[in-house]
Parts: structure tokens; sequence; C-alpha cells
């Protein structure tokens, strides 16, 4: 609902994490949350079940609607996330840990965490 998570326009915009905010699936240009939602043909059968259960209308405040109406169709809404998103999450895991891998693309620790690492250190939490 955020648009937060594992999505090419959050992981491009706002986490610096991909170089495009395209989805890795169909190679649409904006991956966003409402895409992966309604429209990325990759995510089809669970859109259809997805749909049977709560309508066609997969807007967000239809999606909240639904939830809210009954039990059976926020574990549609549940159901559907819940595969869609684990499935996305395990190719981006796989490509940041390819980036990670090579010595000069490896993420540096800035100041800020080299500084809250160091006072872990010395309060004695640095395990």
């Amino acid at each position: 609902m955020t648009g937060h998570g594992c999505f090419g326009h959050y992981l491009h915009r706002v986490a610096r994490r991909e170089p495009t905010p395209s989805c890795h699936e169909c190679g649409a240009v904006d991956d966003t949350a409402q895409h992966t939602l309604e429209e990325c043909r990759r995510w089809d059968p669970q859109r259809r079940t997805l749909v049977a259960e709560i309508g066609g209308d997969l807007s967000l405040s239809s999606v909240v609607f639904a939830m809210l109406s009954s039990e059976r169709s926020w574990e549609a809404v549940v159901d559907f996330c819940e595969e869609v998103i684990s499935q996305k999450e395990a190719p981006r895991r796989m490509r940041e840990e390819a980036v990670n891998a090579h010595p000069l693309r490896r993420r540096r620790g800035g100041r800020r965490r080299r500084e809250y690492a160091a006072r872990l250190l010395a309060l004695g939490g640095g395990g």
C-alpha cells in the first residue's frame, strides 16, 4: 500500500539499489506496487485468484474496502501479497549478492554506520 518493497520504482528512486525503475518480470518501464498488482503479466495466475475473490477493481481504495469487508477477502489479498513479494524478493537478493560479491562494488559503511558500530563496541555490545 505504501509502495515500499520489492518494486523497481522504490528500489531505484528511494533505496538506490537498482539501476533503473523497470520491472524485472515483464520489462515495464516503471515497476510500482500498482503495476505489480494490476498489470504485470508474470502475476496473472495469482491475480486471477485474487480477482475471483474480491472482484476486478484493483485500485487501492477498492482493495482496502475488500480487505475490510470480509475476512475471506482479507486472506485473499494477504495470500496474493505474500506469494508475489516472496517470489520478487528472491531474485532481488541474488542480484544484490552478485553486486556485493565484486570487491570494487561492495557497499561501504557510511560515516554514521561506522560511528554507530564504534558506540556499540564502546558500550560492550560489539559481539
